[in-house]
């Protein structure tokens, strides 16, 4: 009876070792107690949840200081989840790729707006000729004021 008592009390010990600890919820203490995470990086991770839980790994390792995909990965092994999930280096590649896609799409919106902006809209793309090579054309200077009475009476 003694043996089964301690086998139970050792199961249950071991099963909060592994315990998943999820970033969103838990306490310095909690971060703390995963391997690999010290006083300075619970302390960043903690900063950075104040301005909003992380969404997932690749939140996560973007928004987290000296976090990058190796730490990730060692950290996941270690417990620490993100919204429950452990790390995938898969799913980090992919919210990577999306988040290029749409780092270029807005890139590409801004160059049609700055075009649009100069002009010569997409007339010069039809042609072959850069926008940015057509020189801008020169506005008269004021011409220069009249000569008073006064300064023609002192020419004389």
């Amino acid at each position: 009876m003694f043996k089964k008592i301690l086998l139970i009390i050792t199961l249950l010990y071991a099963a909060a070792a592994f315990a998943a600890v999820d970033v969103n919820k838990a306490t310095a203490a909690e971060l703390d107690g995963v391997k690999g995470i010290g006083p300075g990086l619970s302390t960043k991770i903690l900063d950075e949840r104040n301005h909003g839980d992380f969404k997932d790994w690749s939140d996560f390792i973007a928004r987290v200081g000296g976090v990058g995909e190796k730490t990730a990965a060692r950290l996941s092994a270690e417990g620490l989840t993100v919204n429950g999930k452990k790390f995938s280096a898969a799913a980090v590649a992919k919210a990577k790729a999306k988040a290029d896609k749409a780092e270029k799409a807005d890139k590409k919106a801004k160059d049609a707006q700055a075009t649009d902006k100069n002009g010569a809209g997409s007339k010069g793309k039809q042609e072959g000729k850069s926008t940015a090579a057509v020189p801008a054309v020169q506005q008269p200077t004021a011409a220069a004021p009249a000569a008073t009475a006064a300064d023609t009476a002192t020419k004389k």
